[in-house]
């Protein structure tokens, strides 16, 4: 079947009308573009069924099935909960108050960190017992990370422009958020080219975002390679946010023919437009040993699949690497955990282009592989070649393996999977850390070092990574230090509602328990089991009052939501 010839015209026509529109948008005061999101929300619940059940039609199963939770936490509610952060911050500068509060960057270690989760009351009420905490590149001061706050609204007008952004693949929310970040943090007006493989979603997006559209600060496209080339070479952009891989961004930057690596070599980009990148990576999840119960291992085994099969494993932050103690008594309770957390989930494709090619390699790597259904779920569970698929290349799919590393002490321990993962694991996206509240008391001096020299830009301790991403006030990116030549997991921060500069890093924390268990494991919160969990019983239905309480804070809505909550 021929693909359908380019309609540059289109294209053309387009940008042409972005452009015209660009100098209203720069110079839109800060009260309509409140106003702008105000009114984005109830056109965000007003979609959100039909968003999730798009998702998960596209997916395979209905919108009553226990994976659509899925479609509900990566959909409408990260969208809801990012335009609500973005609020927050804008309505205290609207206010004349700085964008952080009093005390929110502090010194600690020799490093300047900033709080920002939670933000208001209502986050601490929903999400208790979560906080983050962004630490700051080296040399900058806690005042100059307050004065570069929100540097775009304190620093007079903004200048023009268009940027393109070509849309994620695989997680509803993330085209509309990267949207956002342009509108609101760089001040352009956007060109949102549709990734085919979810392209369904466009008619759901330009319902919510119709206002921006009527006033032709946003425009959707559709199309495959040849548009994106097209346009990413289009002299009409001024700059470009891509989500994909490694691969999608060197196509871009020094194309496909046989001069690629010498432009590469010879950094002679075939596209030299200012260009920021998240490309995922392969992201470890580390369990440090300890003391731990039987409800304990359960609990974690449940997290330990959901940041593995989330979406198939189609998500650029999905835990593809188990990094366990080798002498722990606990590795081999915790595998058998996982084996029947893996057992237990209901069926599911791994719906992705190129999943079933990407299995097949694992599988043929390691006919040792188990898989807990047909080809998928795969667990290696003991791998030992650092030249093995699953630590080489992101799979993008439901495979999960386990490296087993020395240490007869957490401290030793850590100090080994703080090397392995920064040495040998490609990508600089996200990494989880899982230890006991109690384990971390003793230990506490060689868990903030490991949280320190892990070069992620977003961790997560007794929380998946990915998380993060759902926030809207925790910056979302690789960590710093790559380059157009070496892009490994990208360049530049999206969300990040407080618009800090000079990021290195997000640390998100979460309870290691939920209640009423935490209690007794030194981690006191009234957090449930995380409705996001794969084995949360109500966890669609807690999400679906999420986000309807998040669109429209009500607080006669709380009783039902919590009721969902603790049934999970």
């Amino acid at each position: 079947m021929n693909s359908p010839a380019l309609d540059s015209p289109v294209l053309d026509r387009a940008l042409e009308e972005l452009r015209h529109h660009a100098p209203s948008w720069a110079a839109a005061p800060l009260a309509e573009r409140i106003d702008l999101l105000e009114r984005l929300m109830p056109r965000i619940r007003a979609a959100a069924a039909d968003l999730a059940a798009a998702g998960a039609h596209a997916k395979g199963y209905g919108p009553a099935s226990p994976w659509a939770g899925e479609d509900w936490a990566g959909g409408p509610w990260s969208l809801a909960q990012n335009v609500s952060a973005r609020l927050h911050v804008l309505r205290r500068l609207a206010a004349g108050r700085d964008p952080l509060p009093a005390g929110a960057a502090h010194e600690r270690g020799g490093r300047t960190w900033v709080d920002v989760f939670p933000a208001t009351g209502w986050d601490s009420l929903l999400l208790s017992g979560y906080s983050a905490r962004v630490r700051m590149q080296d040399g900058i001061t806690p005042d100059q990370a307050r004065q570069r706050a929100a540097a775009p609204y304190r620093g007079g007008p903004q200048r023009p422009g268009v940027a393109l952004v070509l849309g994620a693949g695989n997680v509803a929310a993330l085209t509309a958020t990267d949207i956002l970040h342009k509108l609101y943090a760089e001040g352009q007006v956007v060109l949102a080219k549709m990734n085919p493989v979810n392209a369904y979603l466009r008619p759901h997006f330009e319902r919510i975002f119709a206002e921006y559209i009527r006033c032709g600060w946003v425009r959707f496209v559709d199309g495959g390679p040849a548009e994106g080339a097209y346009l990413t070479a289009h002299h009409g952009v001024d700059s470009i946010h891509v989500t994909g891989s490694d691969r999608t961004h060197d196509a871009i930057v020094w194309g496909t023919d046989h001069l690629a690596a010498q432009r590469r070599r010879e950094d002679t980009p075939l596209v030299d437009t200012p260009l920021t990148s998240e490309l995922g990576g392969v992201s470890p999840c580390i369990v440090v040993p300890g003391r731990w119960s039987r409800a304990d291992f359960r609990f974690q085994a449940e997290h330990i699949v959901t940041g593995k099969m989330n979406n198939s494993g189609h998500n650029c932050i999905a835990s593809q690497v188990l990094i366990l103690p080798r002498s722990w008594p606990g590795t081999e309770v915790l595998l058998e955990e996982i084996r029947q957390v893996l057992r237990a989930l209901p069926a599911r494709a791994d719906y992705y282009p190129g999943a079933h090619h990407r299995l097949q390699a694992v599988l043929a790597a390691h006919p040792e592989a188990e898989c807990h259904a047909d080809d998928s779920r795969i667990l290696v569970p003991d791998i030992t070649d650092h030249d093995d698929i699953l630590l080489t290349d992101e799979v993008f799919a439901s495979a999960l393996g386990v490296v087993r590393l020395p240490g007869e002490t957490p401290a030793h321990f850590l100090r080994h999977a703080v090397d392995f993962a920064n040495a040998t694991l490609p990508g600089t996206l996200g990494a989880t850390l899982i230890v006991h509240p109690r384990t971390e008391r003793t230990h506490a001096g060689a868990v903030e070092g490991s949280l320190g020299d892990l070069r992620y830009g977003t961790i997560g301790v007794n929380t998946w990574s990915g998380v993060n991403f759902l926030l809207g006030y925790t910056p979302w990116g690789a960590h710093p230090g790559h380059t157009r030549q070496a892009i490994g997991s990208g360049i530049g921060f999206v969300n990040n509602a407080f618009m800090l500069e000079d990021i290195e890093k997000t640390v998100l924390r979460a309870p290691f328990a939920p209640v009423p268990r935490g209690l007794l494991t030194g981690c006191p919160s009234l957090s449930p089991k995380p409705p996001y969990f794969l084995t949360n019983r109500t966890g669609r239905a807690t999400l679906e009052r999420l986000t309807r309480f998040t669109t429209a804070p009500n607080p006669a809505l709380l009783p039902a939501l919590f009721a969902s909550a603790l049934r999970g």
